[in-house]
C-alpha cells in the first residue's frame, strides 16, 4: 500500500536542479578539455580573471568551497602553470593566488565558451537570465 506522504521524485525541486547542473556541466566538458582544465578549475579561473591576487579564503567564499576542497584544485592549476600561490609576507597564514602568464592567455580562449554553451542549449539569452535570477533568488533565501 502506498503512503500518500512518501515524497515522490517528480514532485521535488531538488531533482531537476541536480540533473540540470550535472547536464550543463557536462556540456562544458569538451570545451574545457581543449583548455586542459576541469569545470571546478574553470570556476576558479573565472574568479581570478575578474580579480587577480585574491586570497584562498576569498575564492572559497565566492565558490562556496572550503579550503580542504579548494587547495587541491589550486595545486593542480599551479602545476599546470596557470596560477601562482604566494603566502603573504605580513601574515604567512594567508595565501594569495595570482594568474601566471599561461592563465592570462587561457582567458582569451575561455571567452568563447559561454556563447558556445548558449548555442548548444538553444535558449534565448533573456530566458537564461530569468532562470539565473530565479535560481539566485532561491540561493539567497537559503543562505539567510
Amino acid at each position: 500500500m502506498e503512503n500518500p506522504k512518501t515524497p515522490k521524485l517528480e514532485n521535488q525541486i531538488c531533482f531537476p536542479l541536480y540533473v540540470i547542473a550535472k547536464e550543463i556541466t557536462g556540456l562544458y566538458r569538451p570545451f574545457l578539455d581543449e583548455l586542459g582544465i576541469t569545470y571546478p578549475q574553470y570556476l576558479v579561473m573565472m574568479i581570478l580573471w575578474d580579480g587577480d591576487g585574491l586570497t584562498v579564503t576569498h575564492i572559497g567564499e565566492k565558490l562556496f568551497l572550503d579550503s580542504g576542497t579548494l587547495t587541491p584544485l589550486l595545486k593542480r592549476l599551479e602545476s599546470k602553470g596557470f596560477i601562482i600561490r604566494k603566502r603573504k609576507k605580513e601574515d604567512e597564514r594567508v595565501v594569495e593566488v595570482f594568474l601566471d602568464e599561461a592563465g592570462k592567455k587561457l582567458q582569451q580562449k575561455a571567452c568563447e565558451i559561454p556563447g558556445k554553451i548558449q548555442e548548444k542549449l538553444g535558449i534565448q539569452p533573456e530566458e537564461l537570465l530569468h532562470l539565473k535570477d530565479t535560481v539566485l533568488k532561491i540561493l539567497n533565501k537559503i543562505e539567510k
